[in-house]
């Protein structure tokens, strides 16, 4: 499951109970067949990519609401400086032209 981990939105939450939902049937059709046991590297699998996913669940205040994590992009992208066309003159002097040297 690949998600925005500064972001935990409904549709995260809706992708994690689905996965709950099919170990819980994947463990009863095995229980069932009574292969329960014969299946542990594909339960093991699927419990760690769960238990992983139930950690970000657990920790969720800390993310950005999405709102947020889109506010929080522009600000950033705000704040990079301005990429002008001829700003990267090699004489320090023409950054700032109006500037006349002072006579020592």
């Amino acid at each position: 499951m690949a998600h925005d981990d500064e972001v935990y939105d409904e549709g995260r939450i809706e992708a994690l109970l689905g996965m709950l939902r099919a170990l819980a049937q994947r463990i009863h059709e095995l229980d069932r067949s009574e292969r329960l046991l014969a299946n542990v590297p594909e339960l093991l699998r699927r419990m760690g990519d769960l238990r992983s996913e139930l950690f970000h669940y657990e920790v969720r205040s800390t993310y950005d609401s999405p709102e947020v994590h889109e506010h929080r992009r522009l600000v950033d992208e705000a704040r990079t400086p301005p990429d002008f066309p001829g700003t990267d003159s090699p004489d320090p002097e023409d950054d700032e032209p109006w500037r006349r040297p002072r006579p020592d």
